[in-house]
């Protein structure tokens, strides 16, 4: 054999074996690793999930505002005599419910009628002089000086006793308005000034409800918008209408302070009791909805999952207004299509699901 062939085979030899070592040193593809995310991909796409799905159909829709607010009287005053005196009589029972112009109380006034009775007995000495000074100016015996004097004195000796009667009058206490009467603060037989408090009376029909929403709701709410409201321990939903807003933003809170009035002709509810209210600011008639669990959104992007022959297919929606718990669908569904609200977060295009419940 020719010493260039043996080491021509040598060669290859030794080639051959620091090939195999390379070989050896090279990382290997992990068969494993490369088929397990297609193995949990099939397995995910194969998963039958159990959803529950709502059939699109128009449908009013209310976009509400909820906020606290409380009761509030329509009409409430601290009741004080416009005189000072002592209290003689108390003719009202607290917690009573009083008539406008209703006697409450009464202060002393025995000098003012004595005053009083006075000035009535001159006066019909007054209007008899006049009468006589009349006379006697017809006949030219008196002058008409004489006659505008008796005059003048007359009108002010009536003066005088309409004065005392004023003065009479403000020893009476009376209830300005239909109310209920609270405690008193007083008894009989107290002396009272101009600034003791006497009792508190109350309108309590109608009532307000007064509450604060923020600055951007402002005009969309005006005199006449219903609202219902609750109040603790008593879930029943009471009507009401908002007849007030006020003038101005306040500054610190940004809000605006609304007031509307409740019927509380049974005389029911009291002021001053908390409430929750619902204030519906706009309305949309025959509109697309999907509760708000079916919107998904990613990348910028509102979609929903479509039931389609068994499967959950995406289709894009663009969104509108935006209630509690629904969201308002301009575009991309149609009436009788079939969305998942159920699940959502889990499902994939093109998966498998079984209707649980379709409303």
């Amino acid at each position: 054999m020719n010493k260039y062939v043996k080491w021509g085979i040598v060669g290859v030899i030794v080639l051959g074996f620091a090939g195999w070592g390379v070989y050896n040193l090279t990382p290997k593809e992990n068969k494993d690793l490369k088929e397990a995310p297609v193995k949990e991909a099939k397995g995910r796409k194969g998963k039958v999930l159990n959803v529950r799905a709502v059939r699109m159909q128009q449908q009013d829709l209310s976009d509400a505002l909820y906020v606290s607010g409380s009761l509030l009287p329509d009409e409430e005053v601290n009741l004080t005599f416009e005189t000072s005196g002592k209290i003689t009589e108390i003719y009202f029972k607290e917690g009573a419910f009083v008539r406008k112009g209703q006697l409450l109380a009464k202060i002393n006034d025995a000098s003012l009628q004595a005053q009083l009775k006075k000035l009535e007995v001159q006066l019909k000495l007054y209007q008899d002089r006049l009468y006589r000074q009349n006379a006697l100016l017809e006949k030219e015996a008196v002058s008409k000086e004489a006659y505008q004097e008796a005059e003048t004195s007359l009108a002010t000796l009536e003066a005088e006793i309409e004065l005392v009667k004023a003065n009479i009058a403000h020893t009476e206490l009376r209830a300005p308005f239909d109310g209920v009467i609270g405690l008193r603060s007083v008894s009989q037989g107290a002396y009272a000034s101009q600034s003791t408090p006497v009792a508190c009376i109350t309108k309590i029909n109608p009532l307000k409800v007064e509450f604060s929403v923020p600055e951007r709701y402002a005009t969309q709410i005006q005199a006449g918008s219903p609202l219902t409201f609750t109040m603790e321990g008593d879930l029943k939903e009471r009507n009401a209408k908002v007849y007030a807003l006020d003038s101005r933003v306040d500054d610190a809170t940004r809000t605006i302070k609304v007031r509307a009035h409740y019927d509380n002709s049974n005389g029911a509810l009291v002021p001053g009791r908390y409430v929750n209210v619902t204030l519906t600011t706009s309305q949309y008639a025959n509109t697309l909805a999907v509760p708000s669990e079916a919107v998904v959104s990613e990348m910028g992007i509102d979609k929903v999952f479509l039931y389609k022959e068994g499967k959950a297919q995406p289709v894009e929606i663009q969104k509108g207004v935006r209630t509690a718990d629904k969201v308002q669908v301009l575009d991309g569904l149609s009436v009788g299509d079939t969305v998942i609200v159920s699940g959502t977060m889990q499902i994939r295009t093109g998966q498998k699901v079984t209707l649980d419940e379709v409303k």
